[in-house]
């Protein structure tokens, strides 16, 4: 009778080890996910503001802007019209759900202020500082944001004493970088006159994502990741269209009617919102991917898994903005597939010591 008890404890242990296993691996591929969402959320935005009235405004200063204008208020913008979009696409999803209700009763608990303060970080700070920065020295800025995976980890380790070992540390610096490798390719005589400061805007994205992520994580493994990611896109949108457009455009000395101005324009230019629309539907789906991933693999090992946006964004803008919009400049040199592999490699470790893959198959 003993032994038959052993024998059951010893299944059941080896059963939960397996959930565990499957509940681990199933968040590092929803985290996975959410890079190349990210990525094809670049290259959708990319390619709206390219479009419509925003060819008018970007195109030779026919419009009559502003090279401050241009630079920031139009960025500000290009990131409100984005996160209102993809705010419709949560909203919508959640009522189709039947969640709509848990989105209000979420709003008045802790757990939805965590996810408000999130949003307020992650939306108007770093989505607006990832436009500008892309805007000013083009897409290097891709893979310096994505040095927001080994801030977030350092800041889940100090703030939620999340698990943080020398083989992941390891990892996150291969992964940064690969990031780095791939970034290189943007570097030549070519490059934007505004570099310097573009790379300073984008590290203050990184530092923004790196908390946002950190403190989602957190805020979704008490939530639904659904409800909160509806949360972070409802607040990020509003708060970009209603605050910090106008607020940039008041700094900039040209006043509350003037945003108001280019907001309608914005979003009655028909050929720009059909790409915003699908930038703001790959955002949803990646920033609810990235939250979920947060919450089942812990936001150290889940924000280098979404971290392969860094060579997502340029891939994805290769393909819509290069072979499918016929500009140039969008080609991926070798650099940039082995800057990949070796990525994967750095996600590799973070996530489990190579070794027991040679172990697992001894014992099979």
């Amino acid at each position: 009778m003993e032994k038959v008890s052993k024998a059951m404890s010893s299944e059941t242990i080896v059963e939960k080890n397996n959930l565990k296993s499957n509940f681990l691996k199933k968040g590092i591929s929803i985290a996975l996910f959410s890079g190349l969402m990210y990525g094809f959320y670049s290259a959708f935005l990319t390619m709206g503001m390219k479009k419509g009235i925003w060819a008018d405004w970007y195109g030779g200063n026919k419009a009559g802007l502003s090279a401050i204008v241009i630079t920031y208020v139009l960025a500000a913008l290009g990131s409100a019209v984005n996160d209102t979009c993809s705010a419709l696409w949560a909203v919508g999803y959640a009522t189709l759900k039947g969640k709509i209700g848990d989105f209000f009763r979420c709003l008045k608990t802790k757990p939805g202020g965590v996810m408000i303060l999130a949003a307020l970080i992650g939306g108007p700070i770093s989505s607006t500082a990832y436009v500008v920065a892309l805007q000013m020295a083009g897409s290097i800025v891709i893979p310096i944001t994505a040095l927001c995976p080994a801030i977030g980890a350092i800041l889940g380790r100090i703030l939620f004493k999340q698990k943080l070992n020398k083989r992941m540390l390891v990892g996150i610096g291969i992964c940064v970088l690969s990031s780095f490798m791939i970034g290189s390719t943007s570097i030549g005589g070519d490059a934007p006159k505004g570099m310097f400061l573009g790379l300073c805007i984008a590290f203050i994205a990184a530092l923004g994502w790196g908390f946002e992520g950190c403190v989602a994580g957190y805020g979704t493994s008490m939530i639904d990741s659904e409800i909160g990611i509806t949360i972070r896109q409802a607040v990020s949108g509003l708060s970009n269209l209603l605050i910090l457009v106008p607020l940039f455009s008041l700094v900039f000395g040209n006043g509350i009617k003037f945003s108001t101005n280019l907001t309608i324009q914005a979003f009655t230019s028909g050929p720009a919102m059909i790409w915003f629309a699908l930038s703001g539907l790959c955002a949803f789906v990646s920033y609810m991917s990235w939250y979920n991933g947060n919450s089942m693999c812990g936001a150290a090992l889940g924000m280098a898994c979404n971290g392969t946006y860094s060579f997502w964004g340029p891939f994805c803008c290769w393909i819509v903005l290069g072979v499918m919009g016929g500009m140039q400049g969008w080609t991926l040199p070798p650099i940039a597939w082995i800057g990949a592999v070796i990525m994967m490699f750095g996600i590799l470790i973070i996530a489990m010591n190579p070794m027991d893959l040679f172990n697992k198959n001894e014992t099979a």
